[in-house]
Order: structure tokens, then C-alpha cells, then sequence
């Protein structure tokens, strides 16, 4: 019966395929984004990236929408520069364009990309492409040990401020605009489950709410939703 079935809200589109597994777990898995993002085509920002993509630079992606943003204004051309990305899904779309070559390092977040970065002292400038809503972590930690930080902001965070008008047993988190944005209309019951892709989204959401969080424990927006299936299971 309907009232068994474990409910469970993904804050962003997930695959077919895990739709059909929800489905065959006695689940619903429903799908509400609470953002949206659009690259910014500015004249300027066009320019900027140009200008550096004629220089050997040390770059650096924490989104996959900043690296699809980007590879869209280069229009095919592929710069000679040393990239330091977030893993998964963004390293996977670097790798598509630049080639893995390209990438001189990795990790699962802001912080520990820019740990990478200090460790290695290979550079004493990057460009960091980034969204409007970008943390502060990555610069301020780049900075407190003079590796100047040149951003380029080449996308924006549209918030969608939905009402939710059922409750979930879960509701699963992939970036702290996307958290704001649903607090903005919503609360959430005290037996709501909450999952988060990071650390940085879990931190938006202990501002918001006392509920237990979850942490994903694997890269991968797909396998978040997978563990939050199988928290109920």
C-alpha cells in the first residue's frame, strides 16, 4: 500500500534507472530542483577566458558547471593548461574535453584541492573558474600561502524556492545553494533522514535544521541517491 512505501526527495534529476530501482524497492523517489544554473556569455567573460586560454596556466574547476561553462567558450580549442578539479563527474568532464593528460590533481573537495595545490608547489598563480555562489575555502586557503587566486566567475546560481506539499523520510543534498534554497519555504519533520555530497553541504545544513545527516560516502550524485535507497532498505 501507498502509505508503506518508503518517500524519498532527490534535489536535483537523477537516471531512469534508479527511478525503476525506487520503484522495485517499494519507494518513491521524487525529483525537485531547487537551482538552477546558466553560464554567463558576457563580452568580458568571453575575453578573459580567451586571454587565458592562450597562456600555460594552472587552472582550477570545482564544478562540473564551470568546466561545461568554459569548454563552451573555448568553442574546440584545448589551452596547455595544468588543471586541478573536484573528482567524479567534474574530472570525468575534464578528461571528455582537455584529456587526462591535462589533469595535474584531484580530491573530493575545495578544501583538500587547495591543500593539493599548496603541497605540491608547482605554481604561484592560478585562475580559478567558479559560479557566482562559490565558497570561500579554496581562495582563502590558496592566498594564506601567496598562491594568488585570479577568478573567473562564468556561471550563475538561480534559486528556485519550492513548497513542499508532502513529507519525506529522506531528502538528499548536492550543493549548499540548493540546501538554501529549500529552507527558504520548507522545514523538515524531526524523522526526515538528510543526505549531503560533502562536507561543505553538510554544513549548510546543521545552519538549517538538527536532523541526522548523512554524508555520502562515495564520489557521485547517482551513488548518493543509491545510499540513501539503501539506508531505508
Amino acid at each position: 500500500m501507498q502509505e508503506n512505501k518508503i518517500n524519498i526527495l532527490s534535489t536535483r534529476p537523477v537516471n531512469k534507472s534508479l527511478l525503476q530501482d525506487a520503484r522495485a524497492k517499494n519507494m518513491v523517489l521524487d525529483t525537485l530542483s531547487f537551482i538552477e544554473t546558466e553560464p554567463i556569455q558576457t563580452i568580458e567573460i568571453q575575453q578573459e577566458v580567451e586571454q587565458v586560454s592562450i597562456q600555460l596556466a594552472t587552472v582550477v574547476f570545482t564544478s562540473m558547471n564551470a568546466v561545461e561553462s568554459v569548454t563552451g567558450m573555448l568553442d574546440g580549442h584545448i589551452p596547455d593548461w595544468n588543471i586541478y578539479c573536484i573528482g567524479y563527474r567534474t574530472k570525468e568532464l575534464i578528461e571528455e574535453y582537455f584529456g587526462e593528460t591535462a589533469i595535474a590533481g584531484t580530491a573530493d573537495s575545495a578544501m583538500e584541492l587547495a591543500e593539493l595545490i599548496i603541497e605540491e608547489d608547482t605554481t604561484d598563480e592560478v585562475v580559478f573558474f567558479c559560479g557566482d555562489q562559490r565558497r570561500q575555502e579554496l581562495p582563502s586557503k590558496l592566498e594564506a600561502h601567496d598562491i594568488n587566486v585570479i577568478e573567473i566567475t562564468v556561471y550563475q546560481t538561480i534559486p528556485i524556492n519550492h513548497t513542499l506539499e508532502k513529507e519525506y523520510d529522506g531528502v538528499v543534498f548536492f550543493s549548499p545553494s540548493a540546501v538554501d534554497s529549500f529552507f527558504k519555504n520548507n522545514k523538515l519533520p524531526a524523522k526526515t533522514i538528510v543526505f549531503a555530497i560533502g562536507i561543505t553541504t553538510e554544513q549548510t545544513i546543521h545552519k538549517n535544521c538538527g536532523n541526522k545527516i548523512i554524508v555520502s560516502k562515495l564520489p557521485g550524485k547517482e551513488k548518493l541517491v543509491e545510499q540513501a535507497m539503501g539506508y531505508f532498505l
